[in-house]
C-alpha cells in the first residue's frame, strides 16, 4: 500500500496529504470494506493533492475511480477484483 515518507513530523503539503489518507484507511471499519471516498480539503494543495492520488493510482492491487462530484474512490485488494 501507498506510505507517504516516513518522516517523524510531516515536512510537506505532499507528506500531509499522504498521512491524512493513510490514517484514513487504516481507520477501524474501513480496512474491512476494502474501500474509501475521500476528497480534497480546502487548505490541502491541489498539486500535492492530485500527486498523492497519481502515486496511489499506481500501487499494485489498489484502484482509483474520480467521482463527479471532486471525490475519488480507493480500492484494494477484493474491491479490485
Amino acid at each position: 500500500m501507498f506510505h507517504p515518507t516516513s518522516a517523524s513530523q510531516p515536512k510537506n503539503s505532499y507528506e500531509l496529504v499522504g498521512r491524512r489518507i493513510k490514517e484514513l484507511i487504516a481507520a477501524p471499519g474501513v480496512k474491512n470494506k476494502m474501500a474509501l471516498v475521500v476528497s480534497r480539503r480546502k487548505d490541502e494543495n491541489p498539486e500535492a493533492w492530485h500527486q498523492v492520488i497519481r502515486d496511489i493510482e499506481e500501487t499494485s492491487g489498489v484502484s482509483i475511480e474520480r467521482l463527479s462530484d471532486g471525490t475519488v474512490r480507493i480500492g484494494w485488494r477484493k474491491y479490485c477484483d
